[in-house]
């Protein structure tokens, strides 16, 4: 443990980054060194794995806030036979209600445990964990199923989260403390009796030893692991938006309920779409023929293809709309629909006859073929009159 690198260095931060600068550095970490950018590089893959894992702990506030405090003994269940190594930087002995209890005696820090939730042994819920997930457009409208790999702390499995060897059945009572996790001391003062409560040496606070510890997880009861889960990605989801999977985090402590995943999506642009809200747009480019007389156009949705009239005279630039042909609503209330722009396409390499053909169109036609050129030159010639 002691020769862990400092997860702000690996990143590439100073401890008082923001969480957008830690997901923007983790995006462009991760992308340098993912192993399909690097196949075969070992160094690489290792370099990776460093900053999963650095990510996992600075993008949680939890696991953070502990890790700035205690470094990597606040967050590795493996860092010491206690657990996430979590000491008090005062020392084993200091306890905040000792200061009140010298004053107002041994009942204040009792109070102030069970007022405070600092009991070490009351439940506690596990962190949650974060992982990003890509997916494609088609995916993200459609819904699928993805299968994602994180790091996370679970119940030692050997144990079933006692940390005794022998389960249950080696966990006793501490006799130094008689189970209460305290040690209550008097003295005579010339104000009268003071009473003092630490916590109790022997067992740290938590009432009870292990008398045989189990060696798989040390006594932690907790255990890094690796897990593979498959989860459903709700039609609808959208660019950046965060999945939640209860129960899939961090164990709980003493019985504590499992923290969550959560999963940051990401969309993969498309060729063809783009998606804004719940509606698709598009551009499709048409003959300069089509956009003067009209014509059936085949028009691609995320359904397939659909058969569309653009009417005679369509210019470049008019949009049409399909209706409910966009994104299903991810709440499960209708579908958007899909917008599409007409670009007219100007053609080039035109042959002599062609460029001859055209001249003899343009000869032919009338300022009430152009609407828009007649009406600008109107502006123009009223502009300079006055």
């Amino acid at each position: 443990m002691a020769n862990k690198k400092d997860y702000y260095e690996i990143m590439g931060l100073s401890r008082g980054a923001s969480e957008a600068e830690i997901k923007r550095a983790f995006r462009g970490l991760a992308k340098k060194y993912h192993p399909d950018v690097n196949p075969g590089n070992k160094d690489a893959e290792l370099k990776f794995k460093e900053i999963n894992e650095a990510y996992e702990i600075l993008s949680n506030k939890e696991s953070r806030a502990r890790y700035d405090q205690f470094g990597h003994a606040g967050v590795d269940p493996n860092y010491a036979n206690t657990g996430y190594g979590a000491q008090s930087p005062f020392g084993d002995d200091f306890d905040i209600g000792d200061i009140f209890s010298s004053f107002f005696g041994g009942g204040f820090a009792e109070n102030f445990t069970r007022n405070h939730g600092v009991n070490p042994n009351s439940p506690t819920a596990g962190s949650d964990r974060s992982v990003d997930l890509s997916i494609s457009f088609e995916e993200a409208v459609n819904g699928t199923t993805k299968s994602v790999s994180y790091g996370a702390i679970d119940l030692c499995r050997h144990c079933s989260g006692t940390g005794a060897k022998g389960g249950s059945n080696d966990v006793k009572n501490c006799s130094a403390c008689g189970g209460s996790g305290r040690i209550t001391t008097s003295r005579k003062t010339p104000f009268g009796v003071m009473q003092t409560a630490q916590i109790c040496g022997s067992c740290r606070g938590k009432g009870t030893v292990i008398s045989n510890p189990c060696r798989f997880c040390s006594g932690a009861g907790l255990v890094n692991s690796n897990r593979e889960i498959h989860i459903d990605i709700p039609a609808g989801i959208d660019n950046d938006q965060i999945l939640k999977v209860s129960g899939k985090g961090d164990a709980g402590r003493n019985s504590g309920p499992f923290g969550d995943l959560l999963v940051h999506i990401n969309v993969r642009p498309h060729s063809v779409f783009e998606r804004k809200g719940t509606n698709i747009w598009c551009e499709i480019p048409i003959t300069f023929t089509q956009a003067a007389l009209g014509a059936e156009i085949s028009v691609p949705t995320i359904d397939g293809r659909v058969t569309y009239k653009i009417h005679e005279g369509t210019q470049s630039g008019d949009v049409f709309k399909l209706k409910n042909k966009g994104v299903k609503n991810i709440n499960g209330y209708g579908r958007g629909d899909q917008f599409v722009k007409v670009i007219v396409e100007v053609p080039k390499n035109l042959s002599p006859n062609q460029k001859e053909m055209l001249r003899n169109f343009e000869s032919a036609s009338q300022d009430k073929n152009y609407q828009n050129r007649r009406g600008f030159f109107d502006k123009i010639k009223d502009l300079f009159e006055n």
